[in-house]
């Protein structure tokens, strides 16, 4: 495959246009290869086009061309929801993040990747960490196995409220908490130092390693929390006051 094969297959298709009779023609004719029809999906081809190959065997039959298919830039809004359910989990976290297919089919894709999260093998919750959408990736900061955390850590979409509320919750993980502490891109970020002291299931080295970058009136917030360990109160008393 090449530039001139997807130019002829996408200018075939355009003078097709939206009769469904030339199109399965035109389809018929091109090779079986699918980097080819995938190219060409990226274009904006009729809808009909779109149409014919999510109903049609074998091109329906093939996961990751159905992928293609709603992520295609002419693809309908009752198309994308009638496909999102077969797609693989990489296909649905491209779908759950590109403007271009319409919010109920996103929408969509993101409750999938919810609701399978746990049959995922853990390279898998790497890759998907990375560039999960955040109800997605909130998700994954909840993982017990730090690499799929420290992915979630680099990912461009995460915010620092968001992980502000992570840390907050009663079940954080350790590996959120520690994986924080250490990344180089939220280490030094005062409202997740702050959330991290006044989180009671921090370890305890890692809360006192926060306690020195406090204000004064965060120090006698954390002091006066005893939900918090004895040490991390005393620590916090004692900065406050120099001694």
């Amino acid at each position: 495959m090449n530039d001139g094969d997807v130019d002829r297959l996408f200018a075939a298709l355009i003078g097709a246009g939206e009769d469904a009779r030339r199109v399965r023609e035109v389809l018929d004719a091109a090779p079986r290869d699918r980097l080819l029809l995938t190219a060409v999906l990226r274009r904006a081809v009729p809808l009909q086009c779109l149409e014919i190959l999510a109903a049609t065997p074998p091109w329906s039959e093939d996961q990751r061309l159905m992928g293609s298919v709603v992520l295609s830039p002419r693809v309908s809004r009752a198309l994308a929801l009638r496909l999102v359910g077969s797609l693989s989990w990489r296909d649905l976290a491209d779908v759950a993040a590109s403007p271009r297919v319409a919010a109920a089919a996103r929408v969509r894709a993101e409750a999938l990747l919810l609701d399978h999260m746990d049959d995922l093998r853990l390279g898998d919750r790497i890759t998907l960490a990375k560039i999960a959408t955040p109800p997605v990736l909130a998700r994954l900061l909840e993982d017990a196995d730090p690499r799929v955390v420290e992915a979630g850590l680099i990912n461009g979409r995460l915010r620092e409220e968001d992980l502000v509320d992570a840390l907050r919750k009663d079940a954080v993980t350790r590996a959120l908490i520690e994986g924080v502490a250490a990344s180089s891109r939220w280490r030094d970020r005062y409202a997740l130092r702050l959330a991290i002291v006044l989180q009671p299931r921090s370890p305890l080295a890692v809360a006192l390693a926060q306690v020195t970058a406090l204000l004064p009136r965060d120090l006698e917030r954390v002091a006066a929390d005893e939900a918090l360990a004895p040490l991390v109160q005393l620590a916090a008393r004692r900065v406050a006051t120099g001694s």
